[in-house]
């Protein structure tokens, strides 16, 4: 009988095997995975314009084509939600984790990656753009294509985030767990494996609470709204939290979610539009996980994130995951630009970065999903308290 594991133990089984396997490999074996951890870290680095071009251009494009006034209103409670959960992350992280860090900080060095070994050769991957380039393409194209009547373009746009995706799928996400056994087997060998551990645990912990604090604030603000019981609404909604736990995909699960939300009473009609659109631009289950990762790596690095670095992170996080949630994974593939870029992340930051973030990627995506709901309910209360207004001016005239 073949067992088929899904991403999560395969992180899990990856990072233990590695620190099994560095403990006792010699030095040759670690310079081995530190061959192969750098060759596919050179071709992530290749991908990643693709990345960024695949999911920003057409995801835009799509948004511009969407119906008014509608569009406008989910987008933007999405977009709010998205931003709210990173600068509640970033408040919470910057409270907490500095404590929790101080002690299991890296080995301080001029180079952060002196402690890892390094490969026995290397090969060149440069990308084909620089990561800002491929921002401002990814946007001048999108906006372009919201404005024109045409579609000839947008089909292709997204004929080649359909090859992006395949890519993520079938090459990149089957390869990480192989590449997080090389760092962690490296860092273990190296020493830097306990500090790593202990502050892995601390930050899950800390972005499931905030995942689940986040859940009662959008919960308890559409429920206020709604005059509904928050608690009722999200048993209501727990079978799209469920089936996103498995999925790991918010695209995947957008049929129990539209199910679920028709039961709290939303009009089919805004559902049917809605939850589609959300799942594709509400990110604020991966936010918090994003923001609380990045911050919890930059201190073990020695970094102490500032309002300055983590709010213009933020406001861009919101901007550029659009459209990742289709993919397991989607969100950190589609930010690894802007860590490197705004955060100055290296090769061995964006390498934990990774590990941290997939180790709870389902969590996330249950959060997000969940929170469609409540975002959707609020769509609902004010598109027709809006309708209805326009209905009593018609026949007052």
């Amino acid at each position: 009988m073949k067992i088929k594991l899904g991403l999560l133990p395969k992180i899990v089984l990856a990072i233990a095997l590695g620190v099994a396997v560095g403990s006792i490999s010699p030095e040759w074996l670690v310079k081995g995975f530190a061959t192969f951890n750098g060759i596919f870290g050179n071709f992530i680095n290749f991908a990643i314009p693709f990345i960024i071009i695949g999911f920003i251009a057409p995801g835009i494009g799509q948004l511009g084509k969407g119906a008014g006034k509608l569009l406008g209103m989910t987008t933007g409670f999405a977009y709010l939600s998205t931003i709210f959960a990173g600068i509640l992350a970033f408040a919470a992280a910057s409270f907490i984790l500095p404590s929790f860090i101080s002690e299991n900080k890296l080995v301080q060095t001029d180079n952060p990656e002196e402690f890892l070994q390094k490969p026995f050769f290397e090969i060149g991957m440069p990308p084909v753009m620089e990561v800002m380039s491929a921002l401002l393409f990814a946007f001048i194209i999108g906006i372009g294509l919201a404005s024109i009547k045409g579609n000839t373009l947008q089909h292709a746009f997204e004929d080649f985030q359909k090859i992006v995706e395949k890519l993520i799928k079938t090459v990149i996400i089957p390869l990480l767990p192989f590449h997080i056994f090389g760092i962690f087997a490296n860092m273990t060998f190296g020493g830097q494996v306990q500090s790593i551990l202990s502050v892995f645990a601390k930050v899950f912990i800390l972005i499931i609470a905030l995942h689940l604090t986040m859940l009662l604030l959008q919960y308890s603000t559409s429920g206020l709204l709604t005059k509904n019981n928050p608690f009722k609404l999200l048993k209501i909604m727990s079978p799209a939290y469920f089936t996103a736990l498995g999925t790991q995909s918010s695209a995947a699960t957008i049929p129990v979610t539209l199910g679920q939300v028709k039961k709290t009473g939303v009009q089919a009609k805004v559902a049917d539009f809605s939850v589609p659109l959300l799942a594709t631009v509400h990110l604020s289950g991966s936010t918090i996980t994003l923001v609380c990762c990045a911050m919890g790596v930059m201190m073990m690095n020695g970094t102490v994130p500032t309002a300055g670095m983590m709010i213009p992170f933020i406001l861009m996080l919101g901007i550029t995951m659009v459209a990742a949630p289709g993919v397991p994974g989607g969100a950190v593939m589609a930010a690894i630009g802007l860590l490197k870029t705004m955060l100055g992340f290296d090769p061995t930051m964006v390498s934990l970065m990774i590990a941290l973030y997939l180790a709870q990627d389902s969590l996330g995506t249950a959060t997000n999903v969940t929170g469609d709901g409540a975002l959707t309910m609020l769509v609902n209360k004010f598109s027709t308290k809006k309708a209805q207004k326009i209905n009593e001016s018609k026949i007052a005239v």
